[in-house]
């Protein structure tokens, strides 16, 4: 159980924006461009392109900027494993919220349609 919480501590001590150009490597190396990529995160939370821009500027947490965040109603309609980790599975509701933003990251990087991405009910 130890594991668990230093794993959910990692993740909310993490920095965003150290997080968000290896998205945008991730992405731009599978042809997709960085327009995609804040179109997918601004859908999980909610923020418009400044309010993001002012997050990674101000050097937010993982926990901060979801703290701040409105997440997609829709947002438990991602499904899948993501880094060895069933995403509908994980019991933290921050580390469940990083993983989501996760897998819809990878999933912008293999190449998946942009209306399967942005879940709809």
């Amino acid at each position: 159980m130890k594991r668990a919480a230093d794993h959910n501590a990692r993740i909310a001590n993490m920095v965003f924006a150290d997080v968000y150009p290896l998205y945008v490597q991730k992405i731009e190396k599978k042809g997709r461009n960085k327009k995609e990529l804040d179109q997918v995160i601004q859908w999980l939370t909610g923020f418009t392109n400044e309010k993001l821009q002012r997050l990674i500027d101000d050097r937010v947490t993982i926990d901060s900027f979801f703290k701040t965040a409105n997440v997609h109603p829709n947002a438990h309609l991602i499904k899948g494993v993501i880094c060895g980790y069933r995403v509908e599975d994980i019991d933290n509701p921050l580390t469940q919220k990083a993983r989501y933003m996760d897998k819809l990251v990878d999933e912008l990087a293999k190449g998946r349609k942009m209306e399967k991405i942005l879940r709809s009910a």
